[in-house]
């Protein structure tokens, strides 16, 4: 039974899940605390802050562990906001961000400031020149995705970086879909704050990755526990970051040969499809994208029905953006792109698919589809 939705959550990788039972036993005392015990746990934290710092091309003490990517986006994005308020508190965003920036930039809007998302063309790649221009003397902080969660387009980061570095405003970079999947490099992106999240790459959920550069200046907006830094609320979870660091390290080892594999996949999928439907379309940037995820959208079908009838027959897939699909709006992300929102299903590839799964998604998706067509509400026109 294909499971093909990694982009909203991995399988826990056989790392992690090695490390977290070792860490329950081990790690469950408070590393702050100068007893055996409390020595223990915090050579585990420090171990795992230290791997995961070397794999995202951080410091140590830059790194903090968050409850989720999108507490990670919220907290970091509103730290940059609250300690630049004095230059004006605007915000530049691209129009097909993650639900968690956008919702930041809801309450910036609320609160009086001025938001400007910039467009995107029909593959989903900002415009570089529209978002250099609307920085202005009043912008407080700008926020690019590495690459976009529902249509795998990777985003041209460093050049807006270098726009923003100019302009000396700072970057936010939502990285959760490309830690893991990309070789991500926080200095080399350009970025002043990066989140990420280890589901996403084969950790246990409710772990959250938030880096700040050095002299970057940045405020946290709420009550703040991490000890060692300052920066996130709560007790942190000891065993799931170390296991969220074992997975990285795993993945990231794998990471070009995974993606040699799974591409060629996806590129199968994105040719194929078309031939065997009409009135579909393939969406996303075919050169510069993710190498393990597909999005394509079809006609006169409903993608929650299309998603619901691939389930019934053993393929897990997702419509649309994983943040709206219980919602009856369509995807913000397809509407900006300007491509057909109907329909819509996101193929992600993980490290246990294989090209029999493809296949198997290539066989049924038609019939289904086909069905849908024939029995749904577009029967009737």
């Amino acid at each position: 039974m294909p499971y093909l939705d990694s982009a909203s959550g991995a399988p826990l990788h056989p790392a992690a899940r090695e490390v977290l039972l070792a860490a329950y036993d081990e790690g469950w005392a408070d590393p702050s605390r100068l007893h055996r015990e409390g020595r223990r746990a915090r050579a585990l934290l420090d171990a795992a802050r230290e791997q995961m710092a070397v794999l995202v091309g951080a410091r140590p003490d830059e790194l903090t562990f968050t409850s989720s990517g999108t507490t990670s986006i919220s907290a970091g994005l509103t730290g940059l906001l609250a300690a630049r308020a004095r230059f004006g508190g605007d915000l530049v965003v691209s129009a097909v961000e993650h639900s968690a920036v956008l919702a930041v930039a809801e309450v910036q809007e609320g609160a009086g400031a001025t938001v400007t998302r910039v467009g995107v063309d029909r593959a989903g790649t900002v415009d570089v020149v529209a978002m250099s221009q609307a920085i202005t003397s009043t912008t407080a902080a700008v926020s690019l995705q590495h690459a976009n969660h529902e249509v795998g387009t990777v985003q041209p980061v460093a050049a807006v970086a270098q726009q923003c570095a100019t302009a000396r405003v700072p970057l936010h970079v939502d990285a959760a879909q490309t830690v893991g999947r990309l070789p991500v490099n926080v200095g080399a992106l350009g970025a002043s704050v990066l989140s990420a999240s280890a589901h996403k790459w084969g950790g246990p959920p409710g772990v959250g990755l938030l880096v700040v550069r050095k002299g970057v200046r940045w405020r946290a907006t709420g009550p703040v526990e991490e000890r060692e830094a300052g920066r996130a609320p709560g007790f942190v979870n000891l065993p799931a970051v170390a296991a969220a660091a074992a997975s990285l390290d795993a993945v990231s080892r794998e990471r070009d040969r995974e993606a040699a594999r799974l591409s060629p996949l996806v590129d199968r999928i994105r040719s194929e499809m078309p031939l065997r439907l009409d009135d579909i379309e393939v969406v996303g940037d075919h050169v510069r994208r993710l190498p393990h995820l597909v999005t394509f959208s079809c006609l006169y079908v409903d993608g929650e029905a299309l998603v619901t009838e691939l389930d019934r027959r053993g393929i897990s897939v997702s419509s649309g953006s994983s943040c709206t699909a219980s919602t009856l709006r369509p995807s913000h992300v397809l509407e900006a792109m300007g491509v057909l929102t109907h329909g819509n299903v996101r193929v992600s590839l993980g490290r246990d698919t294989t090209a029999e799964d493809v296949e198997e998604l290539l066989r049924v998706v038609p019939e289904v589809v086909r069905h849908l067509r024939r029995t749904g509400p577009a029967a009737a026109l």
